[in-house]
């Protein structure tokens, strides 16, 4: 039977016909994807999200390709070149016009030293570098003032112990039955909240 005629009357009926590797034409859409009776995908918002930001890297990747191949066709230009050239031109700008088309579905939030570390031509891994530097020294900062009031609190109960051990001594049975009391609420709300007991209420 002839391929050609096979297709034509595939056509004929409305139906598209099926591309080899299988599939059909929702090939990439995962098994566990919930579609509508139209079979659309329907993608939670989280999942949207990430595909967007997946086609928009995409778009980014084939944006710096064509501009390499724009690059190479001007370095080495002649009038032979002068048909490609255009063809690359038409095909950035039309890929440009795409990638601001992904980005507006893309809500993603990048600080202004990373940009203005792309616009200087440096890494913007430094970015990250030097936040990370800057929270592990705020951090050294704060558990150096937090051990510093710890050693003056245990400086003065023994000093307050020698003068007033009594007074000392009920400020600890205090204290401990105070934290008792605190991790009891702590238990009962988290029973609570995990449905393991019920409240009785009377009328």
């Amino acid at each position: 039977m002839d391929p050609s005629s096979q297709n034509s009357s595939t056509a004929g009926n409305g139906i598209l016909p099926t591309p080899a590797g299988g599939g059909g034409v929702h090939a990439n859409t995962p098994a566990s994807t919930p579609t509508t009776n139209s079979g659309i995908a329907v993608l939670d918002p989280a999942e949207e999200q990430k595909q967007n930001l997946i086609q928009s890297i995409n778009s980014i990747q084939k944006t710096l390709g064509l501009l390499h191949q724009l690059y190479l066709t001007v370095s080495s230009f002649n009038v032979a070149s002068q048909l490609p050239l255009l063809q690359r031109l038409n095909s950035l700008v039309a890929e440009l016009h795409t990638m601001q088309k992904l980005a507006e579905n893309c809500n993603i939030q990048v600080p202004m030293e990373v940009v203005n570390l792309i616009d200087d031509g440096k890494n913007p891994d430094e970015f990250t570098k030097d936040v990370i530097n800057s929270c592990i020294a705020k951090n050294q900062i704060t558990k150096g003032k937090t051990d510093a009031f710890k050693s003056l609190r245990k400086y003065l109960l023994e000093e307050l112990e020698q003068a007033f051990p009594d007074e000392v001594e009920s400020f600890r049975e205090i204290r401990a039955s105070s934290a008792a009391e605190s991790k009891r609420l702590a238990q009962m709300q988290n029973a609570l909240a995990n449905g393991d007991v019920k409240v009785k209420t009377e009328l």
